[in-house]
This record gives structure tokens, sequence and C-alpha cells, in this order.
């Protein structure tokens, strides 16, 4: 019980944080379970051995302080025994926890951090996360000291020329260097919130060579999103397509493109502003995700049109049918009826429970009959 007490307070960082910041001690006065005075008539041994135990765990004084009072009448005598525990200096708690190397590997943290406000505060915030990278902590402050210079450079991570650190220990350590620069720690919003260069967004794309003004022999390409958004690019039609294998399979109608959506990285071609006003179809898997992928595609080109994602396919291919895992139940406000209603008796399992159709399952002459329609 006395261990347990004080063992939550340090726990929850307070006892730490009193101390180096030369806070007085807060006393811990601790009741004891003390044998009763029946207890000394019928258990006497079992009663002075509790006692002594107690004794011999305060150490003398130097874990905690034993109070003593006195028990006993006519019957059994007076004596004393120990009633209460008192911990008033941070050396007995550090006593009772055994923490003298944690406490001094804390006070040398915070010495360390003198000229770095922000990781003085983090650490004073977080104690034990503080112990538990103590041993880096120098390389720590090294890191925060070059994100801190290079904020809002635009350099990549990778330019990193602290000492000891290299992007696998940004990386590593990405959540506590977040919490000292008060940014996300997400690796994402991590760069944008501190303005270092991201990973470049990209798009795969089949296409008719004569739309993107390439050589006759190149049918594909992976261009930066960025630097594909630049181009002028007026295809007849655009076909996004969700799976890889499909993607790669379609045929590629003269003046027209294919993209590859990657799931729900579609926004990435679908944010294309050439896309903007031209004909555009979405041929996703028939199941609860596919037509949140096709509702988050018409965020950007309302006028998608899904294509293979019906009732009359799904029921044509219902030996091929199989699981959901993990469906949704969110709102599609971006849908057609036609669409809604597919997706409610996804949604409400008037098929079966959790019913997917792939796309990659869909029989091709169904396929190759159906797509590039109006072309």
């Amino acid at each position: 019980m006395i261990v347990e007490a004080v063992r939550r307070r340090w726990t929850d960082g307070s006892l730490l944080r009193r101390f180096v910041n030369a806070e007085p001690f807060p006393t811990i006065d601790l009741p004891l379970r003390a044998p009763s005075s029946a207890d000394l008539g019928d258990h006497f041994d079992e009663a002075r051995a509790w006692a002594e135990s107690i004794r011999r765990a305060s150490r003398g004084g130097r874990s905690f302080t034993v109070v003593d009072g006195r028990i006993g009448g006519r019957s059994t005598g007076v004596t004393t025994r120990p009633e209460r525990a008192v911990i008033s200096s941070f050396d007995q708690a550090w006593s009772i926890l055994g923490t003298v190397t944690e406490v001094s590997v804390y006070r040398e943290i915070i010495g360390r951090s003198v000229t770095s406000p922000a990781a003085r505060e983090w650490a004073l915030a977080n104690p034990l996360k503080a112990l538990a990278i103590g041993a880096e902590w120098s390389t720590v402050l090294a890191a925060l000291d070059w994100l801190v210079e290079h904020r809002n450079s635009g350099l990549y991570l990778r330019h990193v020329s602290a000492p000891g650190v290299d992007t696998k220990f940004i990386e590593r350590h990405r959540t506590t260097l977040a919490g000292m620069l008060a940014v996300p720690s997400a690796r994402g919003p991590f760069e944008r919130a501190l303005g270092f260069a991201r990973k470049p967004a990209t798009v795969r794309l089949r296409f008719d060579p004569a739309v993107l003004g390439m050589p006759r022999g190149v049918h594909e390409a992976v261009l930066r999103s960025d630097e594909l958004d630049a181009l002028d690019v007026r295809p007849k039609r655009a076909l996004i397509v969700e799976n890889e294998i499909s993607y790669l399979s379609v045929p590629v109608p003269e003046g027209c493109v294919v993209l590859w959506g990657r799931g729900y990285d579609a926004n990435e071609p679908a944010s294309l502003t050439w896309l903007a006003g031209r004909p555009v179809d979405y041929w996703g898997d028939i199941d609860t995700h596919g037509f949140s992928i096709l509702n988050r595609v018409r965020a950007h080109l309302p006028q998608a049109r899904s294509v293979l994602m019906d009732a009359p396919t799904l029921l044509e291919h219902e030996q091929r049918w199989g699981t959901e895992n993990d469906a949704t139940r969110a709102s599609l406000d971006r849908l057609t009826t036609d669409e809604s209603a597919l997706y409610s008796d996804l949604v409400t399992a008037r098929y079966g429970p959790a019913v997917r159709l792939e796309q990659e399952r869909l029989d091709w002459q169904w396929v190759s009959a159906r797509l590039w329609l109006d072309q």
C-alpha cells in the first residue's frame, strides 16, 4: 500500500516535476491497517510480526517515518503499534521506489534543456517519457534545434545535418519532437506544419500518346501530380479505375486517358484541374467503400459517371461475390438515385451480409461491353 501510494505520484510525474522545480515535497500520510485489540489477544505473534515488518520496511526512517499509536486495555495491557506511515521528503520517496538513478538522469535532462524552453516544457509535462529517451536526450535536442532553425525552409528532412541525427532518428522520435513543437505527429502533417518538403504525390496513367504530346511508343507514365496538373491535357474522355490490374487491362481509345485510382488515393487523379468539365467515368468495386470512394471523386468531379457499379452487374456475378471487411455506413451525398439505392442495399444487407463484388472478378466480356460507352 505504501509503495503503491508513492508510485502513483511517480507515474503521474508530479514528484519529479516538484523535485526539479525545487517545490516542497507533498507529504504523504497513510493510515495503516493495524491489528486490533482483539488481534493482540488472539493473534499476538502475527500482530508483532506485522509491526516488525513495517519498521523494517521504513529502514530506520530512510524510506518513511512510522507513527505509533497506543492500543490495549485491562485484558491485554497497553502497547504501541504502527498506525501511520509518513513520507515527508523526496529522498524517502526515491528510497521507497528505488529510483535514485532515474531521478539523477531526469535532473540532468532538465539541466541540459535550459537553452531549449520547448524541450524543457515537454520534459516537465512528460517526465517518464523523457526518462525513456534519456540516453538520447542530447541528440533529441540537436534534432529539435535543427528543425527550429530550418522551419519553413522547403527542405526535405533528408537534408538534416545535426550531429547524430538522420531521417530515421527523426522518424523514430517524431511524436516527441511534434509534442515539443506543438505540431501534428503524423508524418505528412508534421512535415507540412513545419514547412518541410514532402514526398510528392504521383499519378499513374495510360494514354493515347497524342493526348499528352508524348512520342508514339510511350503509352504509360507515372508523373508528379503538380507537374501533370500543369500540362495542357484535353482528353475526349477519362476513366479512373480503382484496381491496378483492371487499370492495366482496359483498352485506351484514341484521345482518351486511363488513370489508376489506387482506392482512397483516387483524390489525386480526381483533383487534376484539366479533368474538370471533361467526360469522366469511375469504375470501382461494388461494395460500401467503392461507393465511398466514388463519392469522394465527385467532390472534385461532380460530372463523373460510374460504370460497372450497378445492380445488374452485381446480380449477374452472384457466384463471384465476396465478403467486405469493415464496411462503412457513412452518409454519401454525391451518389445518383440508382447508386444510393444500391449502396443502401449493401449497407442493409439486402443481398446478404457484407456483400462485395471486386472489379477484378467481373467477367471480361461483360466489362468490355460496358466500358467507354458514348465514346
